[in-house]
């Protein structure tokens, strides 16, 4: 196994380095955002993990969503930093400023539906249960591809 763990026992662990492209793809659009703002109507919809550890939010925020919240990224925020794990930003949320921290790792979708672009990625919770209804069955050696990944087409975001 190599240092970043891509490579199962028996094969290319192609949902985790998908999941690692993808969470690249957030990072280089935010540092952009946060370098030169965005442009023309782009804006984003960030859901995120609540629970997960390096999530920095306010109590009064975390009571609220004790489980997944939804941010926008759009006309007012400020502070946007990126670092290689996970951004920050300050929000407002009733003329009240509130930073956030939010590791790449704990974002569940990002859409820019100005473009009607957008990424979902599934759950530590919802693969481990996959994997649970797949255990009863250690009879078989050939195991089914495990369909992790969606193709999407990237023609439909093209301009003509």
């Amino acid at each position: 196994m190599n240092e970043k763990g891509l490579r199962m026992a028996r094969g290319i662990d192609y949902g985790n380095l998908m999941h690692q492209a993808m969470r690249g793809l957030i990072r280089t659009v935010l540092a952009d955002a946060a370098a030169h703002g965005l442009p023309g109507a782009h804006h984003f919809f960030i859901t995120f993990d609540t629970t997960h550890p390096g999530v920095a939010i306010a109590d009064w925020l975390h009571e609220r969503y004790p489980s997944e919240m939804t941010v926008v990224l759009q006309h007012w925020f400020t502070g946007l930093e990126v670092t290689e794990d996970g951004f920050s930003v300050t929000l407002n949320f009733g003329n009240q400023p509130e930073p956030l921290v939010i590791p790449f790792d704990a974002v569940r979708t990002f859409v820019d539906p100005s473009v009607e672009f957008g990424l979902r990625f599934e759950s530590q919770d919802e693969e481990e249960e996959e994997g649970d209804e797949e255990e009863g069955d250690e009879e078989d050696e050939e195991e089914e591809p495990r369909a992790e990944a969606e193709v999407v087409s990237l023609d439909k975001f093209r301009k003509t």
